[in-house]
Formats: structure tokens, sequence, C-alpha cells
């Protein structure tokens, strides 16, 4: 049976997260806010097989991603000899989806990590708290933040949008976006999932003013029942310690979760370490999958 690909769509929200709520994982690629904001980055589109929704993305390469559904109700023999042909590669596969596939089909699947897919999680009444030394620096430069500007924290509420969107414009003024194409590209998902914002089930922030200038944003969405999702965070650099303050105001004002999500390094240096830097206390692990 081929897959019947179309693109990511509003109108199947809901019975996509549904399914996805059956995976029972939290890898942030297959957020639907995720998938809704970055469709047209990746050209990602999505086939609904069943119980199963497949998602493929055409740019810059074609690669098929992992299925979202009841996995262990699948009968995976057929279902990937069917859809899938020699060589065919499946990155962004979960550890768990993983040993269904290997039980299915033995030595005829390849499986290499890759860490650069990794989310990144977090405890969040320790990014809330920064207690001790390995929080030193953050907790320092949080310090300075409140002591030096005058401030407060909002919820990112809908007439909110387009405070967030001009200092979005300014960072990208700063950070010349139009020079990296990297930067282009998230600016442009930033701007799409703002101009949805309320079309987009579980979608949250906060943002932090100062002299009632909007200085930093965050933009959310609750996982599950413990797991908040951090999709973008932006801050202007000329105040001193604005992301830890971002951070931890954000996560202050929603003490009830306990694992905050930061999604992945994509293999950048500088993204990997600043990520190292909060003390991460697991992984959502993925990996490629090679057909034989």
């Amino acid at each position: 049976m081929t897959l019947a690909f179309e693109p990511i769509s509003l109108e199947k929200q809901q019975p996509y997260r549904e399914r996805l709520k059956n995976s029972l994982w939290e890898a942030s690629d297959y957020s639907f806010i995720n998938l809704w904001g970055w469709a047209r980055e990746y050209g990602l589109e999505w086939a609904w097989d069943d119980d199963l929704v497949w998602i493929r993305q055409s740019w810059p390469t074609e690669l098929f991603w992992a299925p979202v559904g009841k996995w262990e109700q699948a009968d995976w023999a057929d279902r990937l000899r069917d859809r899938f042909s020699e060589n065919s590669i499946v990155m962004r596969v979960p550890e768990p989806l993983i040993r269904h596939w290997k039980h299915a089909l033995k030595d005829r699947i390849a499986v290499t990590a890759t860490e650069e897919h990794w989310d990144y999680l977090y405890s969040v009444q320790d990014l809330i708290e920064l207690k001790g030394n390995r929080y030193h620096k953050k907790k320092n430069l949080l310090n300075q933040f409140l002591r030096k500007y005058d401030h407060a924290y909002q919820t990112l509420t809908p007439d909110l949008i387009h405070h967030a969107l001009e200092m979005q414009e300014d960072w990208c003024v700063w950070r010349d976006c139009e020079s990296d194409e990297t930067l282009a590209s998230e600016n442009r998902a930033i701007s799409r999932v703002m101009a949805y914002w309320d079309d987009l089930d579980g979608i949250f922030g906060g943002a932090v003013m100062v002299e009632d200038e909007m200085a930093a944003f965050t933009v959310a969405e609750q996982m599950n029942d413990e797991t908040v999702l951090i999709h973008f965070e932006k801050g202007i650099a000329e105040y001193k310690g604005i992301y830890q303050a971002v951070n931890q105001m954000f996560l202050a004002h929603n003490p009830h979760l306990q694992r905050v999500n930061r999604e992945q390094d994509m293999g950048e240096e500088g993204l990997r370490k600043s990520k190292r830097s909060y003390h991460p206390v697991d992984f959502v692990r993925k990996y490629k999958v090679t057909f034989a």
C-alpha cells in the first residue's frame, strides 16, 4: 500500500493529537505546533494510515519520520515491508519504537544514534531554584538582571503577540537573519506560529517587560501532565541576564510542571554547550533507521 501524503492541516489537529498521545512519548519534533510551524521550511507532509500517521520531509532531502499512533497494536513486519523499499531511511525514531521494529524485523534494519536530534530534558524545580555551584553563573546573571532593570513578567496572551513579533523583528535585525538561512527559517516559523496563535491547541507562553517594552518572550506547549516543551525563547541581548530571567520566570509561573523539554541542539557546538550548561537530567533519544 502506497502512503498518500498531504499537507499538514489545522483541520486534522485534534485527531493527530489523539494519535500522538497514544504513542506515549514526548519528542519535540512530533508536536503539532512544531509540525505546523516548520512545515514550509522542511516541506513536511503527513499520511493517514489507519491508526497511524506518517511524517515525510522533502527538504533539504526527502526523508521519512517515525509514525505516530498505537505502536503496540501494529503489525510492523507487514506495514514496514509494504511501505518501504530497500535502503529507505526513517529519521527521528524513538527508542521505544526501535524495540518494536527490532522484534518484528530482526537484522533487516540498521540503527544509528543521531544525538544531534536528542531532546534535552531538565528538572523544572532545578531551573526555578538555580541552587548550588553548578548554577552559580546562571543565578548571578539572573540576580544582576533583577537588580538592574525595572521589569515585570506577563503571560503571553493574544493581545501581546504583535509586541512579540516586533521584538522578534528587532532581534533579527541585530542577528542579521537575512544572512543566515537557519535564523531566517526560524524567524518564518515563529511568525507562522504567532499568526495562528488562536488556532493552536495547548500553546502558551510568557514575556519579560522592561520599562513597558518587551525584552524577552517564551513560546511553549504542555506535552503532558508533567512536561512543558519550549518551542521558542528570544531575548534582547542588551539586557544582561535576560535569557536567565525569562527562563526562570516562565517556569516559576508554571510550578505545577515537573520537566521541561528544550528540544535539540542540531549538532551546533555553541547551542550544545548552552543546553548542557543547564545540566539536563535526561534526553529523549532518537535514531536513524535504514531498511536492509
